[in-house]
């Protein structure tokens, strides 16, 4: 990069500074050190026509100019200039100055970060260029889901930063349907707090509240990159899950010898000074409080002021005991909290001189959960139910079904439970399954964690694209072409690429006119060796290979699969490297 002194009157403006055409920008805290010592941190500028472009030293720029207009002799400045043509350098370059500066709203970030993506820049080289998480950038990126008429809006000072990120949450469907709110003026266009609950049909409730496995909801879960959090589509559906989990969970209280489980009505506040707490033994019932959100606390151990003043002046007979008055528990809720946490700390430093015991705690925690544990099975949730028959009867998912009725019989569990690994929020689960595991050989456990963590493995994540390739997975005596796979197959230039590797090159071009269905039945023909065609045994076509790649020109990082394995490629150097466990 060169430095150069160069005259105030060759430089302008680039229209790639993040900040170009905002007003004039405020320079009275750096013009009197310009003034008295010229300008010390140079510029970066690169050529453009006959002068050069600022990329980024735009107040500093402004500071000489007004110094220029008011009489004073500015001398030539000093610019590092950059090459010419390089937009996504110079962007990140006026991003970091300004960045660094002053925190820009997030539709100057949006607009920013956006020209960077054009440029070919990856969200991960932007967050690491600026020193921000990938959250951060994909946060700001989400501003592009938003209707040109919203992005006016905030830009006019009409809506503010909140309303334009809870905005992302919407569909473009819901975003016209609050514009024509905006434009009307006699209806009330919700801002804020209010948008989110308009948006999400009156009730915030995260998916964080559910007592019920999240896979047993069917409905759409919306992300507020913003918040971190996922929320709900379809409060209806969640309360009728959450209502069955409460139902099952005072069940299991009544069961465990509770005299009583209340549920209130949903909003109610339990008012704790009313009630007095006593033991399950001594007749304490459970309360069980729900609010709007959706969040459910359980209140364990607790009589009416009223039941408990009654018990205190109930009259006992001389020298004998009062058995109806609760007793008073010899440990306060203070040091209650003090012996848990003493002996956590007790447990959690012996458990560090026994990693094969902790092996043990760790299959139990995948497996049942506690309140601090989110594991859930893969769901394997699909749009066609020909796609799911197709997976049931493969190879490869009968022998995941074969090795779960073993695994389930090694545990003692319901062999027609329908998943093993089953979190509800609850240490007992894990502490009777802890204890279980306890009995096992640790080749029994390892076999166990093995299942629940294949059971547990996120379809189409980049976990599975660098396993595949790690050992690389052959799938010929796996898997084989089907119906469902034929008739899901429509770019026709796929298609008649695979017609060539299948068949003949020869053939392929001689049928290139012909329709994808005409294509796909020569296809099959070979694969079955039928109407007088050779069967072609063990063929596989490039989606099914690992590593993953497509069948023509087109670039496979618009397709799922194909953006997982692009992310972790740079690892295999595009080849597996199978190694043994």
């Amino acid at each position: 990069m060169q430095l150069r002194h160069i005259k105030l009157e060759d430089l302008k403006l680039a229209t790639i500074n993040v900040r170009h055409g905002k007003a004039t920008p405020d320079v009275s805290d750096i013009q009197p050190s310009i003034k008295k010592r010229g300008i010390l941190q140079p510029l970066l500028v690169r050529p453009n026509g006959k002068g050069f472009e600022i990329v980024a030293g735009r107040r500093r720029y402004f500071a000489a100019r007004n110094l220029q207009k008011e009489g004073e002799k500015v001398e030539p400045i000093p610019c590092a200039i950059m090459a010419k043509g390089d937009d996504a350098a110079a962007m990140e370059a006026s991003l970091l100055e300004n960045i660094a500066r002053l925190p820009m709203d997030p539709m100057q970030q949006f607009e920013a970060f956006a020209k960077l993506v054009k440029q070919g820049e990856t969200i991960g080289s932007i967050a690491e260029t600026f020193a921000i998480t990938e959250l951060a950038v994909k946060r700001t990126l989400a501003l592009a889901g938003l209707l040109p008429a919203i992005k006016t809006l905030y830009q006019n000072d009409q809506i503010d930063a909140e309303t334009l990120r809870i905005l992302t949450l919407a569909s473009k469907a819901q975003q016209k349907e609050w514009l024509v709110l905006v434009r009307d003026e006699k209806a009330h266009a919700p801002t804020g707090f209010q948008l989110k609950r308009w948006l999400l049909g009156g009730e915030n409730i995260k998916t964080g509240h559910a007592l019920f496995d999240l896979a047993d909801y069917k409905g759409a879960i919306v992300t507020d990159l913003f918040g971190d959090d996922d929320y709900f589509a379809n409060p209806e559906q969640f309360w009728t899950l959450q209502t069955k989990a409460i139902e099952q969970r005072a069940q299991a209280y009544n069961e465990d010898g509770w005299s009583k489980v209340i549920v209130q009505e949903r909003g109610q506040y339990f008012a704790e000074w009313e009630f007095e707490k006593t033991t399950k033994e001594d007749g304490g019932r459970v309360y069980v409080v729900i609010n709007h959100r959706g969040d459910a606390a359980f209140h364990e151990g607790y009589i009416t002021l009223k039941e408990a003043r009654a018990r205190k002046a109930k009259p006992s007979g001389k020298g004998e005991p009062d058995q109806d008055r609760p007793k008073k528990p010899e440990i306060t809720k203070a040091m209650q909290t003090y012996l848990e946490l003493h002996r956590h700390a007790l447990v959690r430093a012996e458990l560090l001189s026994h990693p094969k015991i902790a092996f043990r705690l760790t299959v139990a925690h995948m497996i049942a959960g506690s309140s601090l544990w989110q594991i859930r099975p893969e769901p394997q949730r699909v749009p066609k139910s020909e796609i799911k028959a197709s997976v049931l009867n493969s190879p490869s998912h009968k022998a995941f079904e074969k090795e779960r009725t073993a695994i389930l019989d090694l545990l003692g569990f319901d062999k027609d439970r329908a998943d093993l690994v089953r979190c509800n929020g609850d240490s007992y689960p894990a502490a009777m399954l802890f204890v279980r595991l306890l009995t096992l050989s640790e080749v029994q456990v390892m076999r166990i964690m093995t299942f629940a963590m294949v059971e547990s493995l996120e379809a189409g994540s980049c976990l599975v694209e660098a396993i595949g390739n790690h050992f690389a997975i052959d799938a010929t005596d796996k898997w084989q072409v089907d119906d469902v796979f034929l008739d899901l197959l429509k770019d026709k230039k796929a298609i008649n690429a695979m017609l060539a590797d299948i068949a003949t090159k020869q053939i392929a071009e001689a049928n290139t006119a012909a329709t994808g269905k005409v294509q796909k039945g020569i296809i099959n023909d070979f694969l079955k060796g039928e109407n007088g065609r050779k069967k072609r045994k063990g063929w596989l076509p490039n989606y099914m290979r690992f590593p993953f790649k497509g069948h023509t020109d087109t670039p496979i990082k618009t397709i799922g699969i194909g953006a997982s394995w692009l992310r972790v490629k740079a690892e295999f150097g595009g080849k597996s490297t199978k190694k043994s466990a």
